[in-house]
């Protein structure tokens, strides 16, 4: 912590210059254009107070773009995490705002602390290993569940059900049991939609700062105000569903309750928030810096996302990620250092202060309406078509990812399409392969072809594969076929080739303990080619070379790729001298003892 500290003071006091304070100027004020709307519209969609999602604007912003890694990665509140705390706090009922404000704090806390153990423990590298077709499955699957949870606030209508039913439950009960639609409503609605996407064009086509959203919420709501359809009558009740009332104040330190029975009902939440996060967050990094070549610190940024959710569990933040939409708009305004999220931070905190009281007429279904644009741009058709195009295997991530956090729900979804790519990802990576070598007339070591007459002096088998307990299965086939094949043809001579062989495990390596051993009981010499520095360590750590000759390993030699192969087929020749009866090979053997006659071919 305290190195990373030096490392901001030293890119602020030194290195941070006119030119980089002006760039990210323009970019932080640019993000907090973008991150007013969506911040309100995120805690709208987890189903709590707008203005936690403001406080999360600003304190997880700031907090992520102080101890982070990427220049770009802008934090905050997101649709993806909004969408698992909705589902997170489904056990409240509807009219239970402050216990479910609580207890988002407190997952706030819970997520922050998993993030960090994560960072602590060195995990963070592990998120690379989380299928991208799960992230697709996830995102498609997310932003129908977001578009559909909003239905109730296009139609202007009231959310039924209770928070034990599922959201296309109570969505259904709010279609065929709830009010009558608010035709103010819908016009709302649909009004912001279609502005929204004009003004997409509009800054598109001639380049304009991308406050698109803001400018569309912001003539909406005015348009709303003028036409009185926020203005609360007599009793109180006003046309169309508002926002509300957002304090003019800066979120203050704040001990969230706790409860055990929260924290039993939120801690699988809180499990899939954390590493749902971490991927969000990384992911985003890594493809900004795919284009600006800055280096990732992957454990440095799950500390940096740990840390902004511990500290906005305490200050009552809706807990957030990195943003998609908000860090490449960082990128594309210019920004240069993480300064500007900080500045990103400070507007958003400036822009609630001066303008609390206006945010009270906010539409909620304009809010409703820039969440749909936000579901539809959340999937992403052309990478979806590549998943599926690419193999079955990725097509079905993506489906049971989407499917399941449709109908399972969103905070397992995530959960299940990692359960389910290692599931299907350790039976290929237990897909060991076997191919036989031949030695050809003209003394090439080369792969087996159909027309190839078996060899009856020696068999030469290559093994390719993760040498882990998933491949036990395929090796004992392997092995037994060998043994089975020389016992039958008596040949007395077999070379295992190991070169292509990773991580072995003690499963496999009493597999070939076995084996060796067998076989030197049967009087057939196995000879080890190729043998990896890994491979090595380990059978001598098993103290193979109290039993199993030193002579008969040939060691991988650095550069020379295939020497340790063809010295291990030279010492089988070598070891069946004038006793080679084989038809095939016999005719060469006189010159199998010149080492520069021989040659490996893959």
């Amino acid at each position: 912590m305290e190195r990373w500290a030096i490392k901001i003071n030293r890119m602020l006091i030194r290195d941070y210059g006119w030119d980089n304070g002006r760039r990210d100027l323009i970019a932080g004020l640019t993000v907090a254009a973008i991150a007013l709307p969506q911040g309100m519209a995120y805690a709208l969609l987890a189903g709590v107070d707008p203005r936690f999602g403001l406080y999360s604007a600003i304190v997880i912003t700031a907090v992520a773009s102080i101890f982070g890694s990427s220049s770009h990665l802008i934090n905050g509140p997101t649709s993806a995490i909004s969408l698992v705390v909705f589902s997170a706090l489904a056990f409240f009922d509807p009219d239970a705002h402050l216990e479910a404000a609580e207890a988002m704090f407190l997952l706030g806390v819970m997520v922050g602390s998993i993030q960090i153990l994560i960072a602590v423990f060195k995990l963070g590298d592990l998120t690379r290993y989380i299928s991208e077709s799960v992230l697709l499955g996830f995102m498609a699957g997310a932003a129908l569940l977001l578009a559909i949870g909003q239905i109730a606030n296009l139609l202007g209508v009231r959310d039924r059900g209770t928070g034990h039913q599922t959201i296309l439950h109570r969505v259904w009960l709010t279609l065929t049991e709830g009010d009558p639609v608010n035709i103010k409503a819908v016009v709302i609605s649909v009004t912001t939609v279609a502005l929204a996407l004009v003004l997409r064009k509009m800054v598109r086509t001639y380049r304009l700062p991308q406050m698109d959203m803001l400018v569309a919420l912001l003539l909406v709501t005015a348009a709303a105000v003028l036409l009185g359809w926020s203005e609360p009558d007599t009793a109180g009740h006003t046309a169309i569903a508002v926002v509300g009332v957002v304090p003019a104040s800066l979120p203050l330190p704040h001990i969230p309750e706790i409860k055990f029975e929260w924290i039993t009902e939120l801690s699988t939440s809180a499990m899939a928030i954390a590493f749902l996060g971490l991927v969000e967050a990384l992911a985003i990094a890594k493809s900004i810096a795919v284009h600006t070549r800055q280096p990732i610190d992957y454990n440095r940024q799950c500390l940096a996302e740990g840390l902004a959710n511990l500290v906005g569990g305490f200050f009552r933040c809706l807990p957030g990620s990195g943003s998609l939409s908000r860090s490449a708009i960082n990128f594309q305004a210019g920004a240069a250092t993480r300064m500007s999220g900080v500045i990103t931070a400070a507007a958003v905190a400036m822009a609630l202060l001066l303008l609390a009281p206006l945010i009270h007429f906010i539409p909620k279904a304009a809010l409703a309406g820039l969440l749909v644009i936000t579901a539809a741009r959340l999937i992403d058709l052309e990478r979806l078509g590549y998943a599926f195009r690419a193999s079955n295997y990725d097509a079905g991530l993506v489906l049971i990812t989407a499917f399941s956090a449709i109908f399972v729900g969103v905070e397992y979804s995530i959960l299940v399409g990692v359960a389910l790519s290692i599931v299907l990802f350790v039976p290929r990576a237990a897909s060991l392969r076997a191919a036989e070598l031949v030695v050809s007339p003209e003394q090439v070591v080369r792969g087996r072809r159909p027309t190839d007459p078996l060899c009856t002096a020696t068999i030469l088998f290559d093994l390719e594969g993760e040498f882990f307990f998933g491949a036990a299965p395929e090796l004992d086939r392997y092995l037994d076929e060998v043994k089975e094949r020389a016992l039958s043809q008596n040949t007395r001579v077999i070379v295992l080739r190991l070169k292509r062989i990773r991580n072995p495990d003690a499963v496999c390596l009493e597999r070939i303990d076995h084996f060796l051993r067998d076989t030197q009981e049967l009087g057939i010499t196995v000879l080890l080619a190729g043998v990896r520095p890994d491979f090595l360590v380990a059978i001598n750590s098993l103290n193979f070379l109290d039993w199993y000759p030193l002579d008969h390993i040939f060691p991988e030699e650095g550069d020379h790729a295939d020497s340790a192969t063809l010295n291990a087929v030279r010492r089988a020749y070598e070891l069946l001298g004038n006793a080679n009866t084989c038809e095939h090979c016999k005719p060469p053997k006189e010159a199998k003892t010149a080492e520069t006659e021989w040659y490996y071919m893959v």
